[in-house]
């Protein structure tokens, strides 16, 4: 009995195998150029492929009595950096103090300085600093707020995790800065 289960097993296994090999095309089946095909007989079960194919070609691959056509590649998009249209925000220049906002562990308050209408820098002047681990979730969350801010030309940035609190402090004391610079 035990030597029909591993010879089902092994059986299966190679079945199980074979599929895989032909469903992810990695058959050492020879690969043809649909402008060859012509040149096969029907009942050719041997093929002679060429080294080569030109980037034109449909890629196809040949059976006996029986011609499948692989899909192409398709390209994969990919996204390309481009710069924002700059938008007139509306902001009046000069340096703006935001009012302190709870952050559980303490206050945040920031400064905000336009030129040219726009947001050039952020400041704080009050981060929760009475213990080691808001001294460390702040040194790495603030000057990802900064430059977010910068960058939107307003308050609304996404929350950096783990500074979830500091974060919603920061656009609260930033947008009563901005609000403050509206004209």
């Amino acid at each position: 009995m035990k030597k029909y289960v591993v010879s089902s097993i092994v059986i299966v296994s190679f079945i199980a195998y074979s599929f895989y090999q032909r469903v992810f095309g990695m058959q050492s089946t020879p690969v043809i150029s649909s402008n060859q095909t012509s040149r096969l007989s029907q009942n050719s079960p041997t093929v002679t492929p060429t080294p080569t194919l030109a980037p034109t070609d449909t890629p196809t691959i040949a059976q006996p009595n029986k011609t499948q056509v692989m899909p192409t590649p398709t390209s994969i998009p990919t996204a390309t950096p481009t710069s924002a249209p700059v938008i007139a925000s509306g902001y009046k220049d000069g340096t703006y103090t935001g009012d302190p906002a709870d952050a559980f562990y303490g206050n945040i308050q920031v400064q905000a300085t336009i030129s040219g209408g726009k947001i050039t820098n952020v400041q704080f002047l009050q981060a929760p600093n009475d213990r080691g681990t808001s001294i460390e979730i702040n040194s790495q969350a603030d000057p990802v707020l900064a430059q977010e801010a910068i960058q939107a030309q307003n308050a609304n940035v996404d929350v950096v995790s783990g500074a979830t609190d500091s974060s919603q402090a920061f656009v609260q004391s930033l947008q009563s800065a901005l609000d403050q610079a509206k004209s």
